[in-house]
């Protein structure tokens, strides 16, 4: 989606999220189900979706080699994809991310010695390249000053000539010690000592200019790179052209819009069941999920303090507590335990749930929303995996203090029967593209610095 056409239509729906009436009239028959549906996505601004631009074939070839090559990772060991797996619906379907000097893939990796878990889920790719003004879980990569500048965690300062915010979110993961680029001392997986890990935090430009010096000491990279750039001298690339490829393969591989209810949207009265289209209605209505998940993203544009329990190493001064957005934002109390309203379109697919991956399915997210108060204080930590159980803040200052700030919209019960949450789950489900389901068919089978690609 073209990103000024996107930013007129997100704007939209924020001077209606405070509507104080949710009721909606029980519809009767096929024809008006289909004909209140249609009236009430109108009003929160859920339209059909823009094609996204056609990438640069040589470009994107050059983004698939990165992003599947584990160069990139001060100990050659984790790439990208180790954390935004295609056979996982481009996330890793991990509560808590392992980045390096983990051991496996998928479900099955665990932490290596001495390691800590990443203390943010890793949000599925799919179709991250829409158009959003924010990305990560605290928006601390934004475009808040205008389209085209990117404000990223403080301290770091991005080099000019970055295409868009997803070419700028991915010049970070590399500098990051416990995702990418690893801890003084390291070794890397061919026993040589990481030179990544050696460069202050406070060099940034240092770890790009010398990951930039890996890639291009290989011959094969030096040709993808003149064939993406034809024209820039290697003495004038650096890891934000890296950055623009990895950000063109991400658009071109990871954009899925075809699902459901995308179809209905384009005025297709067959392409949803009855079951999703009430759930849909409840959506837009009585369960007040637009008034967050709104426009044409369904969410992306926003922050909310939903009451999700604390989970994880935690995030800065914060820590072991993630503060969210509250984080960057402290004059500002009601971001506190705030985060990034997901978009939701392919969310079937991206399980577990929230910041943390507290939940495991779709229907425990809905039962948390239904009554959040009550969730909260009632959170059930052996739902998690074994090696996060003992990572749960529950004491009661801890809920007591992110129940303080919980948003407005869901301080009260939504009172949702059991048959309107299977229908609202239903809704969700509508919102899966079928092509989503099977991305594997983007892997290499090998990548040019010659480390394995799967394992």
């Amino acid at each position: 989606m073209n990103l000024r056409t996107c930013a007129t239509l997100l704007l939209l729906p924020i001077a209606i999220a405070c509507k104080e009436s949710y009721s909606i009239a029980e519809p009767t028959g096929e024809l008006a189900l289909d004909t209140q549906l249609r009236q009430t996505i109108g009003i929160w601004g859920a339209v059909p979706l823009l094609p996204v631009a056609e990438q640069n074939p040589a470009l994107v070839e050059l983004g698939r080699s990165l992003f599947f090559d584990k160069i990139l990772s001060g100990n050659r060991d984790v790439a990208c994809a180790t954390c935004h797996d295609p056979t996982a619906s481009a996330g890793d379907a991990l509560a808590l991310p392992i980045g390096t000097g983990g051991t496996g893939v998928g479900i099955t990796r665990t932490l290596g010695h001495g390691r800590q878990f990443v203390p943010r889920n890793a949000p599925s790719l799919l179709n991250q390249g829409l158009g959003f003004f924010y990305l990560f879980w605290d928006g601390s990569v934004n475009e808040e000053g205008g389209l085209g500048r990117f404000k990223t965690p403080a301290g770091v300062v991005l080099p000019s000539g970055l295409t868009n915010l997803l070419a700028a979110q991915a010049m970070l993961p590399v500098l990051n010690r416990h995702e990418m680029r690893g801890q003084p001392g390291d070794m890397d997986v061919t026993g040589e000592p990481n030179e990544l890990a050696t460069i202050s935090d406070a060099t940034p430009h240092d770890v790009w200019n010398a990951t930039m010096k890996r890639l291009l000491a290989i011959q094969e990279y030096q040709a993808k790179f003149n064939a993406a750039f034809p024209g820039t001298p290697a003495s004038a690339l650096g890891f934000q052209h890296a950055a623009n490829a990895i950000a063109a393969f991400e658009v071109a591989a990871f954009t899925r819009q075809n699902s459901p209810f995308d179809r209905f949207l384009h005025g297709d009265n067959r392409a949803m069941t009855a079951d999703e289209k009430r759930g849909a209605i409840l959506f837009f209505g009585k369960a007040r999920c637009s008034t967050c998940h709104s426009g044409p993203l369904l969410g992306g544009q926003d922050f909310a303090n939903i009451g999700v329990p604390q989970i994880g190493p935690g995030v800065g001064d914060a820590a072991p507590l993630d503060i969210g957005r509250g984080a960057d934002l402290p004059q500002i109390p009601q971001y506190r335990f705030a985060f990034r309203v997901q978009p939701l379109r392919n969310v079937e697919l991206t399980a577990p749930y929230m910041h943390n991956g507290a939940y495991p399915t779709l229907e425990a997210v809905v039962r948390h929303y239904n009554h959040a108060d009550s969730a909260h204080r009632n959170y059930d930590p052996s739902n998690l995996p074994a090696a996060l159980r003992t990572m749960y803040h529950g004491e009661d200052a801890t809920k007591q203090s992110v129940l303080e700030t919980l948003d407005f919209r869901i301080r009260e019960p939504l009172r949702l029967t059991d048959v309107e949450q299977r229908q609202l789950v239903a809704f969700l489900e509508s919102l899966t593209d079928p092509a989503a389901r099977n991305l594997s068919s983007v892997v290499p089978t090998r990548v040019p610095s010659g480390l394995s690609v799967r394992h």
